[in-house]
């Protein structure tokens, strides 16, 4: 499943920025996720609650979602992702292929495909907040 893979690739990172820094416990873990991932936030929860172990086992996770926004390249019009339209087969099919969004998406004003996602794309961490080692 996506949002397993997803949160896979988030607690590895996680670990990897812990251990390296020498943090002795994560308080918090704060994520971004775009909009246009399509992530089904109660199961991309559940399974970061069943990946976190060792020093990320006790922490907090947030997560703050990013609308996607658009520009169209050649006329320059900028709308939002969640005002496209689209059926339930075209967002599925973006959801497991973000990159296709381009097959699916027209400009509202042009009908370009021709588009850039200036915000909304992606998962990330934006922070951890912990403790570190004294010694």
């Amino acid at each position: 499943m996506h949002e397993w893979a997803l949160a896979e690739a988030v607690v590895s990172a996680a670990s990897e920025v812990v251990e390296k820094s020498g943090m002795k416990k994560v308080a918090s873990i704060n994520i971004g996720l775009g909009e246009l991932q399509q992530v089904d936030l109660e199961i991309f929860k559940f399974a970061l609650s069943q990946l976190l172990s060792g020093r990320l086992k006790d922490a907090k996770i947030k997560i703050r979602k990013t609308r996607a926004r658009l520009k169209c390249r050649v006329c320059g019009c900028r709308w939002l992702f969640s005002k496209t339209g689209l059926d339930k087969s075209s967002r599925e099919a973006i959801h497991f292929v973000p990159e296709i969004a381009h097959a699916f998406v027209r400009c509202p004003e042009c009908n370009s495909p021709d588009f850039e996602v200036e915000q909304g794309r992606g998962v990330w961490i934006e922070n951890i907040v912990g403790k570190k080692r004294c010694d």
